[in-house]
């Protein structure tokens, strides 16, 4: 099977959330034209039934103040694309679309190895998506069932994630020397980008996929977010049974298949 996580839904917007988990929120207002190509002219993130790779997402993040970084590391809410962009990459959406990365293998990747030693980010979300394979059509194709996958008690996800900081070169941005996410050029900001995390899935999960997005109880977000130090091993690992067994499993109708459906129709059971 292939590796997930690819569709989600969040229903906050990045104020919102940077007041529930006291964060500075730094993704901008909305421009007036606010496109969906995030490639031209990023979107700003906020309530999204149907979120798919490239669209540009909430994430939370810990860091330092630029300008005073011997200050302790703050958390913040970021606007970034979904499918990282490694820094050494000449341009963006020519490699593969790395919108997900395996958590047992991500520290012995190239596009991945410097983010997990220090750009570790969360994705919150409400639930994910993920497909089934299920019986033939009336023509003997193979089909697939949606379902989705959120908190029984109707709380909110926060996955593991990793992020990268990507400048365009060919107009001449430069990093600020300290590798921090600052660009100190006066050609276009530099392109923030994340990657959910995916490990083996567990408990009655594994009826539907093999894999599944790493969760990351709060307990964990000290160790996970510090940008100081690597995260322990212990938590590249698969979630604790008890923490996917608060998870609710339901069937949906396929408007989820087409990334143009985006309402709350979409999470209802079928």
């Amino acid at each position: 099977m292939v590796t997930m996580c690819g569709r989600y839904a969040v229903t906050t917007d990045p104020a919102k959330l940077a007041a529930e988990i006291d964060a500075v929120n730094e993704v901008p207002e909305p421009a007036a034209d606010d496109a969906t190509d995030l490639d031209t002219a990023p979107r700003t993130p906020g309530v999204n039934y149907n979120v798919a790779p490239t669209t540009t997402v909430m994430t939370v993040v810990k860091r330092h103040a630029p300008d005073t970084p011997d200050d302790d590391a703050i958390l913040r809410v970021r606007a970034m694309r979904w499918g990282l962009v490694p820094p050494w990459a000449k341009e963006v959406g020519k490699g593969p679309l790395l919108f997900n990365a395996r958590a047992e293998s991500a520290a012995e990747k190239s596009s991945f190895r410097s983010s997990v030693k220090s750009r570790r980010c969360l994705v919150p979300m409400d639930g994910w998506y993920e497909w089934k394979k299920g019986p033939p059509d009336s023509k003997g194709k193979p089909t697939k069932i949606p379902f989705f996958m959120s908190p029984q008690d109707g709380t909110r996800l926060f996955m593991a994630g990793l992020w990268s900081v990507w400048h365009d070169r060919t107009g001449g941005a430069t990093s600020d020397g300290d590798g921090s996410d600052r660009d100190t050029s006066t050609q276009a900001p530099p392109l923030l980008s994340c990657s959910i995390l995916t490990t083996d899935a567990v408990g009655e999960l594994r009826d539907v996929h093999d894999r599944m997005p790493l969760i990351m109880p709060y307990d964990n977000w000290d160790a996970w977010l510090d940008p100081d130090h690597r995260a322990p091993d212990d938590l590249f690992a698969p979630p604790a049974p008890a923490i996917v067994d608060a998870i609710a499993i339901r069937e949906v109708a396929p408007l989820v298949n087409r990334v143009a459906n985006n309402g709350p129709e979409l999470l209802n059971p079928l």
